[in-house]
């Protein structure tokens, strides 16, 4: 197998890995006026994901180093071309990561409320946009002979990509009811398991129509068994969110990103970039792909420091895997005595 393939399947593992990962942050973030009915229920959603949300975002910064690395062109267009909405994205993960850590340094409820509501957009924003993203590349765009895109911002917003903006949106707010379900105990849990089983509905009716309009739209035999087999886990998701299995729900709501990811990117395979204008001017994992050496550096530093990422992160998981409850959490913050000049203090 070539290496211009390998690199092109590492890429869809590691943007499957940040979906599954920042996909019920995501879905945390946006429940948060819809669970949290007071502050220290908002404090407990947060502190779900407090441990992990940044080590989550890490998938991200490793498939665009991934992406540049292997595949420049690619990474040149999609940049380029994408810039608006991709640059919102940016904007809306930094005001997410800067309200975690703010949120919680004043005792006011005012102040609260401003990084409540950039902790919501900033999760609703990336929801919704990565599917856009991610339904225009496999859709196609103008690409001319340079392979430089021609299109307009309004040209990204077509009814398919939009449709695959709704399809992320809806996925990651059940991942996250799920997985809220799943992390926390007494009312919160039954809270967020009955919600769950409300959105599994919507998820599987929007899901299920982008997954069918891509199958048909490119007739791939494997695109067509990963969108089936996708379909079917999230119809498992609604049954075990029914009768409160939150594990097997939450492995169910897992598996159906993994797959439609794998779906996307099965069915994208072998362009990495399709040209709407013409064939000929579309990026491929051959004509956008860095040289033999550099991808053969690459594969050997993934086959070191790989096996130690994931070890950290599942450690990182294991250590925080007990269920949350309100009584974790205190009725007001504790106070803080002033720290020297240079040293940290606690965020909530």
């Amino acid at each position: 197998m070539e290496l211009t393939t390998v690199w092109f399947g590492l890429i869809a593992v590691l943007w499957a890995g940040y979906f599954l990962l920042e996909g019920f942050d995501f879905g945390v973030g946006i429940l948060l006026p819809v669970l949290g009915r007071d502050d220290r229920e908002r404090r407990l959603l947060i502190n779900t994901i407090g441990p992990v949300w940044d080590g989550n975002e890490v998938w991200l910064l490793v498939a665009g180093g991934a992406t540049f690395a292997a595949f420049p062109e690619w990474y040149a267009t999609l940049f380029s071309g994408f810039f608006l909405p991709l640059l919102i994205i940016l904007v809306a993960l930094i005001v997410r990561g800067v309200a975690f850590e703010y949120r919680g340094k004043r005792d006011e409820a005012e102040w609260k409320r401003r990084w409540d509501l950039c902790i919501i957009v900033g999760s609703l924003v990336p929801a919704l946009l990565w599917g856009v993203a991610f339904g225009n590349i496999v859709r196609g765009v103008r690409l001319d002979a340079d392979h430089e895109y021609v299109g307009g911002f309004f040209n990204l917003l077509n009814p398919y990509a939009l449709l695959g903006g709704l399809t992320t949106l809806v996925l990651f707010t059940l991942h996250g009811a799920v997985f809220l379900a799943l992390k926390t105990g007494g009312e919160m849990r039954e809270r967020a398991g009955a919600l769950a089983a409300r959105l599994a509905v919507p998820a599987i009716a929007v899901a299920g129509a982008f997954l069918l309009w891509t199958a048909l739209a490119h007739h791939d035999a494997a695109g067509w068994a990963l969108s089936a087999v996708a379909a079917l886990s999230l119809v498992g998701a609604a049954l075990a969110t029914r009768v409160r299995r939150e594990g097997w729900a939450f492995l169910a709501t897992a598996a159906t990103i993994v797959l439609a990811v794998f779906a996307l990117f099965v069915t994208l395979f072998p362009n990495v970039m399709p040209s709407t204008i013409a064939d000929a001017n579309s990026l491929t994992t051959t004509n956008a792909a860095s040289t033999p050496y550099t991808l053969k550096v690459m594969t050997w530093v993934a086959v070191v420091f790989t096996p130690v990422v994931l070890a950290y992160q599942g450690w990182t998981y294991w250590v925080f895997r007990k269920r949350l409850t309100v009584e974790h959490i205190p009725a007001s913050p504790i106070p803080v005595s002033p720290a020297p000049a240079g040293a940290a203090t606690e965020a909530r």
